[in-house]
C-alpha cells in the first residue's frame, strides 16, 4: 500500500521531468532555426509525445533514465556543432533548473511553516502544502537523475552529442551505427549497479550544492 500511495507523487514528478527535458531540446533547436521538432509535434507539453519505454522504466526503477530523443536537423544551424551542443545541453540544464526549484520550494515551505505563514492543521491550504512536501523530493530526485544520467557520452543520451562535436564525422557515425544496442546495455549497467558509485557521487554533490544555496538564500 505504501508503494501504491507514492504513485500520486512519483508519476506526476516523472512526467514533468521527462516532458520538460525533451521540450527544452525541441525549443532550443526551434529557436536555432530548425523546424523539425515543431513538425514532429515535439514542442508539446503532452508527456505521451516524449516517453521512451525503456528510459521511462529505468527512471522509475533506478531514478536514472532518458526520454525519446527529439529529432533535429543541424543543417539549419549557423554553426552545426555548436548548435548540437546547445540543443543537447538544453535537456539536462532544464532538469537541473527544475531540481533547484524543487529543493528551494521545499525549504521555502519549511520556513513558512516555521514562521506561521502556513496553517499547521486542517483546511485545503494545509492539504496542498502537505502534498507538496511529499511531491517535491520526488521531483528533485527524478530531475537530478535525468539530468546527470543524460550527460553520459553514450547514445541515446545527450552526452553522446558531444562526441559529434569532438570526434571526426566518420568515427562518430561509425559509433552511431550501433546506437540501438546501447539502451539495453545502459539498463543492464544500472541493474547490476556498476554505474551506482559515479552517478551517486555526482548526484550527492549537486544535491548538497543546491541545498546549501537554498538554505543560504532562505537563511535557514
Amino acid at each position: 500500500m505504501d508503494q501504491l500511495s507514492t504513485l500520486i507523487y512519483s508519476i506526476p514528478a516523472l512526467l514533468i521531468a521527462l516532458t520538460l527535458h525533451e521540450f527544452a531540446h525541441g525549443w532550443v533547436s526551434d529557436k536555432l532555426g530548425d523546424p523539425t521538432p515543431r513538425r514532429n509535434g515535439r514542442l508539446s507539453l503532452n508527456p505521451l509525445r516524449h516517453l521512451d519505454p525503456l528510459g521511462t522504466l529505468s527512471l522509475f526503477l533506478f531514478h536514472f533514465g532518458w526520454a525519446k530523443p527529439v529529432m533535429v536537423n543541424p543543417n539549419y544551424y549557423q554553426n552545426k556543432k555548436q548548435g548540437m551542443v546547445n540543443v543537447a545541453m538544453a535537456g539536462p540544464m532544464m532538469n537541473f533548473l527544475l531540481a533547484f526549484i524543487s529543493i528551494f520550494a521545499y525549504y521555502g515551505i519549511i520556513k513558512m511553516l516555521r514562521i506561521g505563514l502556513i496553517p499547521m492543521h486542517g483546511g485545503i491550504i494545509t492539504s496542498i502544502f502537505d502534498y507538496l512536501l511529499e511531491f517535491l523530493p520526488f521531483l528533485l530526485s527524478y530531475n537530478l537523475g535525468l539530468g546527470i544520467f543524460n550527460l553520459i557520452p553514450i547514445p541515446p543520451l545527450d552526452g553522446s552529442k558531444f562526441l559529434n562535436a569532438l570526434l571526426p564525422e566518420q568515427l562518430y557515425f561509425g559509433i552511431m551505427r550501433y546506437e540501438r544496442y546501447f539502451a539495453p546495455i545502459l539498463i543492464l549497467l544500472l541493474y547490476t549497479g556498476i554505474l551506482n558509485i559515479p552517478l551517486d557521487f555526482v548526484n550527492d554533490a549537486l544535491f548538497n550544492l543546491m541545498k546549501n544555496i537554498s538554505l543560504t538564500i532562505l537563511r535557514l
